[in-house]
């Protein structure tokens, strides 16, 4: 029994009028205090820890999100220029890097098919009773080719319905073909537009179940067309560096080095050149935020790893996080860069003091920029390679709690140490609750049998008077 024990035990005198419940918590509490102290204290030290790594991790991951951030859509992300805004609109692919320039001649746009079909003499009268079916394909000189890949576009025409009415289905259907009805010179007609490209042609079939009527005029194939086929199906066309290439849309995307073009008109004969902002400017302001944003992980690594007052004093996690840092000036982030070529990021200016700290060079970074501006923008992708895929390694290998020497292994680690500290205090309740209950029975007991003994000592007391007085 130890000395806390030893001196609650004193306090119960020689009989009852003790508070035996509280006597038997506080001797409970006694025993298994220093227990409990211990490990509340080895809590909060972890609980440090875990908040410490998961601080760090966080910032790590936050960097390469906002260096990923800018250069898909920010100040970095490539800007393509055109001499013909009015032949097309030029945007680059996320995560490529073109250089160079290229040629751009469009002889034709993309366009859909457009009918225009006859009804009946108001808009508002009914157009028969039967079955509309639109089939799509390709329309070619007077014959239709049915795509077997697309669903045709079959509903029941009531009767009773308008030209209107129709029109309206066969849009809310949202099959690829729109339509509606256009009062003109020469009465209503029911206008259906299809989709871009040749292989978004369609006929329409009818099948009249009533008798002969404007239902019948809605019907169109190429071999019948007699005026009805305003504008053909087509793919757009053009050539790029020369190259002939078509497209099913005016939307022409998988081209090289990532260009994207929007069609708006034709060039024929006349081609245009497409290039590409120079990003140096960009480049130089990137690398000083990058800077700063290092130094201040940097910082909180020296603090963490102090071995007197950090957190993470000796972790392995900072340690490997240490360890990547004093390499990552030299580490090469364009491994397939031609010779003459910045492959580093020492190229691009990074340079690491003796304190572990960063600084730019300056001078380093504009001579890359002077001898190779379209290089230094090269390495700020979203591929593979380059700066923000280095960055982002760093911070998945960070993050990755399968790997017991990254900070989120350590972070795993010290979770799971909680969690037995955890396990180990609910034990130590429990046992602290029996013990409580065992020796509350015991005190009890004990006090009943001390007031027994006491009420049977009043009883003899009284008695020996008694006798005493009746003898004088």
């Amino acid at each position: 029994m130890d000395s806390s024990t030893s001196s609650l035990v004193s306090r119960l005198g020689g009989g009852s009028g003790v508070d035996m419940v509280k006597l038997a918590s506080d001797l409970a509490e006694a025993r298994y205090a220093t227990q409990i102290a211990r490990l509340e204290s080895r809590n909060e030290q972890l609980e440090a820890r875990v908040s410490a790594a998961a601080q760090l991790r966080g910032q790590f991951s936050q960097l390469a999100s906002a260096l990923g951030e800018r250069i898909r859509t920010g100040d970095l992300s490539p800007q393509a220029t055109i001499g013909s805004p009015a032949v097309a609109g030029v945007s680059v692919a996320p995560g490529a890097s073109p250089r160079g320039s290229y040629s751009l001649e469009v002889t034709r746009l993309a366009q859909g098919q457009v009918l225009a079909l006859p009804g009946p003499a108001s808009a508002a009268d009914p157009v028969g009773e039967g079955a509309l079916t639109i089939r799509f394909g390709s329309v070619a000189d007077g014959g239709f080719t049915a795509d077997s890949g697309r669903n045709p576009l079959e509903f029941t025409v009531a009767a009773g319905e308008t030209l209107e009415q129709v029109a309206a289905r066969i849009t809310a259907a949202n099959a690829g073909v729109s339509a509606y009805v256009a009062n003109g010179t020469n009465g209503p007609e029911l206008v259906l537009k299809g989709g871009e490209g040749g292989a978004s042609g369609f006929i329409v079939e009818v099948t009249n179940t009533g008798s002969a009527g404007p239902l019948d005029g809605l019907g169109w194939n190429p071999a019948s067309d007699s005026g009805q086929l305003r504008q053909g199906a087509q793919d757009a066309a053009f050539l790029l560096d020369t190259v002939a290439m078509t497209s099913p849309t005016n939307r022409v995307t998988n081209l090289p080095a990532g260009i994207q073009l929007d069609l708006r008109g034709t060039n024929t004969g006349a081609p245009t050149t497409i290039g590409f902002a120079d990003r140096s400017g960009q480049v130089a302001g990137v690398m000083g935020d990058l800077v700063a944003a290092l130094n201040d992980i940097a910082g909180q690594v020296r603090a963490l790893g102090d071995p007197q007052a950090g957190d993470l004093g000796s972790d392995p996690g900072l340690r490997a996080l240490r360890s990547a840092f004093a390499s990552l000036s030299a580490a090469v982030v364009m491994p397939n860069a031609a010779t003459g070529e910045p492959r580093t990021l020492g190229d691009l200016g990074l340079s690491l003091n003796r304190d572990g700290s960063f600084r730019l060079d300056s001078d380093r970074l504009n001579r890359t920029l002077t001898e190779s501006p379209q290089g230094a923008a090269a390495m700020f992708t979203t591929g593979l390679f380059g700066v923000f895929a280095t960055v982002d390694r760093l911070a998945r290998t960070a993050s990755s709690r399968a790997d017991p020497g990254s900070l989120a292994g350590s972070e795993a680690r010290y979770s799971a140490q909680l969690q037995r500290n955890a396990d180990a205090l609910d034990k130590i309740a429990e046992q602290q609750e029996r013990l409580r209950e065992r020796m509350t029975r015991e005190f009890v007991s004990a006090d009943t049998r001390v007031a027994s003994s006491n009420s049977t000592l009043s009883f003899l007391r009284t008695q020996i008077d008694m006798w005493t007085a009746r003898s004088q």
